[in-house]
């Protein structure tokens, strides 16, 4: 049973989100709810999950998961040393170079990422490489919009954590390309801002290799019994520098071996955020 001080963290995060206006940041709340009932990340992830309940409750489909804090400089600067998830739903997708409202998301940035669509569960309590190739149907370059619901983006672990990992929104490519013949370790990343270079990276700064960012990700999906299922997307982690968004940017990401993908920002206001 989730605490009300929880709740209280849980519904800061939702409303600024349906009002578009960010919030102070929770992670006080969360601290005072883990000195009486637990550790810090359990009571973060509650909140969380308190929000991902009351999202499907109101008619939202879970379509997958995205992993967070997977740059080594990252998880220094927020003093932890793994990752973390939030959920991923079908109205925060968006096509590859459509007009996405500028608004949308709170305070965007972008990364450019690796997406694995599953056709089989991952739902041994531990689990191997092997096993994450044998469960991917195929791969897509993506773009991921991030965002916070807490203001000028002032977070810590607990904040990011309960703000379902500072998901934003997605857009993946339209060709599927077999995990066969790709090197996810070596592949190159370049994404523009309207033909100018603003991040680059590769397959390496995800953990090392986005496999292993997708075997964190199955562990701990098991041991919290909500296993990845067949058809669920894993967004596996940002492959460079995260980049602010504004009005009319369009930045185009190139993944070596998968090709690229475009997220277009409009100049319309959006009406309700993520």
């Amino acid at each position: 049973m989730i605490s009300s001080e929880l709740i209280t963290a849980a519904d800061q995060l939702r409303l600024a989100a349906k009002r578009g206006q960010p919030c102070p940041p929770v992670r006080d709340i969360i601290e005072r709810a883990s000195a009486q009932d637990g550790n810090l990340i359990e009571m973060a992830y509650a909140v969380q999950k308190h929000n991902t309940e009351q999202a499907i409750e109101s008619g939202r489909r879970l379509v997958g998961r995205k992993i967070g804090l997977t740059s080594s400089q990252v998880q220094r600067q927020l003093g932890v040393d793994q990752p973390d998830f939030g959920m991923l739903f079908a109205d925060m997708a968006r096509q590859d170079g459509e007009d996405i409202a500028y608004g949308d998301v709170l305070q965007p940035k972008v990364e450019a990422e690796i997406a694995l669509v599953l056709d089989r569960d991952l739902s041994h309590a531990e689990h191997t490489v092997v096993d994450i190739i044998r469960a991917t149907a195929f791969v897509l370059p993506a773009i991921e919009i991030v965002g916070s619901r807490i203001a000028n983006w002032d977070i810590r672990l607990a904040d990011t954590i309960a703000d379902n990992a500072s998901s934003g929104l997605f857009v993946l490519g339209t060709r599927p390309v077999s995990l066969s013949g790709l090197d996810l370790i070596n592949c190159g990343m370049s994404m523009e801002r309207r033909g100018e270079p603003v991040s680059v990276g590769a397959g390496a700064a995800c953990l090392g290799n986005p496999l292993n960012a997708a075997v964190w990700l199955a562990n701990v999906m098991a041991s919290f019994d909500a296993p990845l299922k067949a058809g669920d997307i894993i967004l596996t982690g940002a492959l460079g520098p995260m980049v602010p968004a504004h009005q009319g940017d369009v930045f185009t990401a190139h993944i070596e071996g998968l090709g690229s993908v475009t997220a277009a920002f409009g100049t319309d206001q959006a009406q309700g955020t993520h």
